[in-house]
């Protein structure tokens, strides 16, 4: 059997780094020493895997690996959730319904459907006894126009355009206050903050969708900016 060598090894990965390989998923909750071993089963992937159609999904190694090293070096001994669906914008679920929206001639319809796809969201807890929360979503904006010329001519262009949301969350530990920073975050950024026994500091930009190498210093930023609201321990 063709690639039985490649198949076998496969079968040899951390079980959810298979479940990456073959469904494009990943979801679980696990102390930091279970992400460690998922993290090494990774790294061996290329060494082992040629086959185009058994490459770790796009944002794996660009985003996802280096965002669990994150995470993890900041949760100590606390567990570290992740929610990933690499499958991209065209699968089933992820579509909105059509609609038809009004035209005036010389356009004859215009179909728009809309893609929304919460790829990322993650959830850890922090060494200072608070908690981080984060999710990514893509939103994609589709229309179909259809014109026709003088000549009688019927023309179809389909229009896209995309953006990223990212909201980050942190969850003080308790009597913790925030403290404003000396400088304003950037003015992509909007942050608020809700006092209380239990102060949350909220993070949240909307951007065009980033190429996937620029994703996670997109995604960093925000989250770093969460760190900014709060006095520095001694």
């Amino acid at each position: 059997m063709f690639w039985r060598k490649t198949r076998a090894a496969i079968a040899q990965f951390h079980p959810l780094h298979q479940t990456l390989v073959w469904q494009h998923t990943l979801s679980a909750t696990l102390p930091r020493v279970e992400w460690e071993a998922l993290l090494a089963s990774l790294s061996r992937h290329d060494a082992l895997v040629r086959r185009r159609k058994w490459r770790l999904p796009a944002r794996t190694e660009s985003v996802l690996v280096p965002l669990i090293r994150v995470l993890c070096e900041d949760a100590g001994r606390g567990s570290v959730s992740i929610d990933a669906d690499l499958r991209g914008h065209d699968v089933p679920g992820k579509t909105s319904p059509p609609r038809e929206l009004p035209v005036q001639r010389p356009v004859r319809s215009v179909r728009e459907w809309w893609v929304r796809d919460p790829w990322l969201r993650a959830r850890s807890e922090l060494r200072d006894g608070g908690l981080l929360e984060l999710s990514v979503t893509d939103h994609v904006r589709h229309r179909r126009v259809v014109k026709v010329n003088p000549r009688g001519k019927r023309k179809a262009k389909t229009k896209t355009k995309s953006v990223q949301r990212v909201h980050t969350t942190r969850s003080l530990a308790k009597n913790q206050a925030a403290a404003q920073p000396g400088s304003p975050p950037p003015p992509w950024i909007q942050v608020k903050v809700r006092p209380g026994a239990k102060t949350v500091i909220r993070a949240g930009a909307k951007l065009p969708v980033p190429s996937e190498r620029d994703q996670l210093p997109l995604i960093m930023t925000v989250a770093t900016e969460l760190f900014r609201w709060t006095r520095r321990t001694p």
